[in-house]
């Protein structure tokens, strides 16, 4: 039987390979791609069967080229998937703290972990494409001078030691990941949805379209704007909602039908919001 093959962006023992395990458990075939279009041409061209897409940091907030990806290829979220970021300094075994010379890591990786850093201004901070990628680099070379920012993931899988732990500033920061399907599935036990919409310009007309989940005890978990390309004042909206009850949210989705443009349904499934 053929492994489930899922695309992530960046290299093996990334998170996006950590939130794609604990997904769908270790028994699967991962598609690194370079960039996170790739991972939905991957997914256009039946390379992989799946996607899993960061889309939140609780730290840097949304991320909005995501967006875009959602809206451009219209592929069905069939689940999400919350994980812990936990950030380690890696190296060579054997090597110790004070032979560190430079460090690398995904940008954001670094900006994480800006006040562990700062207590070390001798290190040469170099950014790199991702944070597994840079582990991935001080194995490859032997890199005695050189520390990455990475998970515990890399430092199995690239034979490195972890030589300080949890280096990041905030140790609650997590990231929110969408899993991406090419076919949408109908599941019995959805409590969760992301709608895309659009509204018109009159006063109140979004406002009005949010009061029909409040009326139908729908929760609404997020929003997020993106200006339409090319049009002056006019924006797409990505609404995450939540409910217990089908018949409250079938009422809400029949209201918002009748006062939204361009009103489309981009995934319904189960809230997993367990970090």
């Amino acid at each position: 039987m053929s492994k489930i093959k899922v695309a992530i962006q960046g290299t093996r023992a990334s998170f996006h390979e950590e939130a794609a395990f604990k997904y769908f458990g270790q028994e699967i075939e991962t598609v690194e791609c370079e960039t996170f279009k790739h991972t939905c041409e991957a997914l256009k061209k039946n390379e992989a069967d799946y996607v899993v897409m960061a889309i939140e940091n609780s730290i840097a907030g949304s991320l909005l080229p995501n967006y875009t990806l959602l809206h451009d290829y219209h592929f069905p979220i069939v689940g999400e998937v919350y994980l812990s970021i936990q950030l380690h300094l890696l190296a060579l075994p054997g090597i110790k703290l004070d032979q560190i010379r430079s460090v690398e890591s995904h940008p954001i990786a670094l900006r994480q972990c800006a006040d562990y850093l700062e207590e070390h201004p001798l290190f040469k901070v170099t950014e790199g494409m991702d944070t597994a990628s840079c582990a991935k680099k001080i194995a490859d070379n032997k890199l005695t001078d050189t520390a990455a920012v990475a998970n515990q993931l890399a430092a199995k899988l690239y034979g490195l030691d972890i030589i300080e732990r949890r280096i990041e500033t905030n140790k609650k920061n997590y990231t929110r990941f969408l899993i991406l399907s090419k076919e949408k599935t109908e599941n019995p036990k959805a409590n969760k949805a992301t709608l895309l919409f659009q509204t018109d310009n009159s006063i109140g007309s979004l406002a009005r379209v949010l009061t029909f989940f409040s009326e139908e005890q729908i929760n609404m978990s997020k929003i997020q704007s993106m200006p339409v390309v090319g049009k002056r004042n006019e924006y797409d909206f990505y609404v995450d909602i939540e409910w217990k009850k089908q018949n409250n949210y079938d009422a809400a989705i029949r209201k918002t039908l009748k006062h939204t443009i361009n009103f489309n349904i981009l995934g319904e499934y189960i809230k997993n919001d367990k970090i």
